[in-house]
C-alpha cells in the first residue's frame, strides 16, 4: 500500500507463555537510512536495501557491511525488496507512485547498476518482488480495480510482461478474477507479501477495511486443493481490520512449490497506526491457504515480517515493539527479550522491519543477526 508509516512503541510483555531470553545481535551497517529489504544468499553472503537508494552487502556473515554505489537516479527512492543470487549479483525493488516504482540489477558487486524496469502504470504501486536466476514476478496495488503483476523469464530481467489488464493468458485470468474490494491492497512493509513461483503459482496476502485475504493461483498440472490448473482463489485471514490492517507477511515451511497438500503456512500483520495492540496480529494455515485459523496467544504487538528456522522448526516474527517465536506451529507465540547479563543491547528485541534469517532490518540503519541461543 502507498503509506506505512513507522511507530517506536515500548515492548510490552505476554504474560500467557514464558519469555525466552538471548536476542538479536546488533551489527555496524554505517548508514543511518530506513532498512525494509534483507535476503540472506548464504555462505556469509547478504544483501540490505532501504531509504534513498540505500543498498548493502556483506561478505563475511554481517561482520563488516559494505555501501553500495546508489544506482543512478536512484537517489530520493525507497527499496522496499531486495533479491540476491551470489556476492556479484543481485535486483533491487523500489515502492513510490509511479515511475518512483522501478527494478536495478547489478552483476558486478554493486559497484554498477543498470535499470531494468520502471513501473508504467502513473497511479501504480510495486509491493513486492520475487526472483530466483531464471523467473521472477512483481505484484503492485490494483490499478482499475485489480492488482497488477509483472513477470520476466529467460532473459536475465531485461524484458517484464505486465498482466492484469484482460487477455488470453492463464496469468491475466489470475489477477482479473481478482477485484480490489473497497481500498483492498497489498503492504510493501517487508518484501513478504508475496511468495511462489512463475512457473509454479504465485500467492500473497492483503489488507483494508474488509480485512485480510490470501488470494492464490496455480498452473501446474494438477493444482492442489482440488483445483484445476489455472484457477484462481481468495480466502479470508482472520486478521485485524481496517484502512491500515490486515496480513504484511507470510511465509511456509516448505518451498511454496504447490505440491505439497498440507504444507504450513503463517501470517502476520495486525495495524501497524496501534503497534501495541495484539489484535488480529497472527494466523495459521496447516493446508498451505485453504483454511486460516487465529493464533491462541499471538505476539504482542503488530508485526511486519515472518520467517521460518527449518533447523529448530521455530517461527519468528518482528515488529516495531519487539519480537515473537512459535516452536508449536504458530498457535502460540512468546516475546523474547534481551539478556543484560549478556551484553545485549536494552532494545535489541525491537524496532525491525523485515526478516531473512538469521538477518533482520530496520529504521535508521539497524541491522541484527539472530543469536542462535534464541531458539533453543
Amino acid at each position: 500500500m502507498r503509506q506505512l508509516l513507522y511507530a517506536t512503541a515500548s515492548a510490552i510483555a505476554l504474560t500467557v507463555v514464558p519469555s525466552a531470553h538471548a536476542q538479536w545481535q546488533l551489527q555496524t551497517s554505517n548508514t543511518t537510512a530506513d532498512l525494509r529489504g534483507i535476503h540472506n544468499v548464504g555462505n556469509g553472503v547478504a544483501w540490505a536495501s532501504g531509504t534513498n537508494g540505500t543498498v548493502l552487502r556483506t561478505e563475511d556473515g554481517g561482520y563488516v557491511w559494505q555501501t553500495c554505489s546508489i544506482p543512478p537516479g536512484a537517489e530520493k527512492l525507497d527499496f522496499r525488496g531486495i533479491q540476491a543470487f551470489d556476492a556479484a549479483t543481485a535486483i533491487v525493488m523500489s515502492s513510490g507512485k509511479g515511475d518512483l516504482s522501478r527494478l536495478y540489477k547489478t552483476i558486478d558487486g554493486c559497484h554498477t547498476w543498470k535499470l531494468v524496469f520502471t513501473n508504467p502504470d502513473p497511479d501504480g504501486f510495486w509491493d513486492g518482488l520475487v526472483t530466483n536466476r531464471e523467473t521472477g514476478f512483481i505484484l503492485g496495488d490494483p490499478v482499475n480495480s485489480h492488482f497488477v503483476l509483472f513477470t520476466s523469464e529467460h532473459n536475465g530481467f531485461e524484458k517484464w510482461d505486465r498482466h492484469g489488464a484482460g487477455g488470453k493468458s492463464w496469468l491475466d485470468t489470475l489477477i482479473k478474477d481478482s477485484p480490489s474490494y473497497d481500498g483492498e491492497g497489498m503492504f510493501a512493509a517487508s518484501n513478504s507479501s508475496a511468495r511462489g513461483s512463475v512457473r509454479t503459482g504465485i500467492a500473497f496476502v492483503t489488507g483494508g477495511r474488509l480485512g485480510a485475504q490470501f488470494a492464490y493461483g496455480f498452473w501446474t498440472e494438477h493444482g492442489p486443493l482440488g483445483l484445476p490448473s489455472g484457477d484462481f482463489a481468495k480466502v479470508d485471514i482472520p486478521l485485524a481490520k481496517g484502512k491500515s490492517a490486515g496480513a504484511f507477511s507470510f511465509d511456509c515451511d516448505g518451498e511454496m512449490s504447490f505440491s505439497a497438500p498440507k504444507e504450513n503456512c503463517f501470517a502476520v500483520g495486525g495495524d501497524y497506526l496501534q503497534p501495541d495492540s495484539s489484535n488480529g496480529t497472527a494466523a495459521h494455515s496447516f493446508d498451505r491457504g485453504a483454511h486460516w485459523t487465529i493464533a491462541t496467544t499471538p505476539p504482542h504487538g503488530y508485526r511486519s515480517s515472518v520467517a521460518y528456522d527449518p533447523s529448530t522448526q521455530t517461527w519468528v516474527t518482528v515488529g516495531p515493539n519487539g519480537t515473537d517465536i512459535s516452536v508449536d506451529d504458530g498457535k502460540n507465540w512468546r516475546p523474547i527479550h534481551p539478556d543484560a547479563a549478556l551484553h545485549e543491547a536494552p532494545d535489541a528485541d525491537r524496532n525491525w522491519n523485515a526478516l531473512s534469517l538469521p538477518y533482520v532490518v530496520g529504521p535508521h540503519g539497524r541491522i541484527g543477526k539472530l543469536d542462535p541461543a534464541a531458539l533453543k
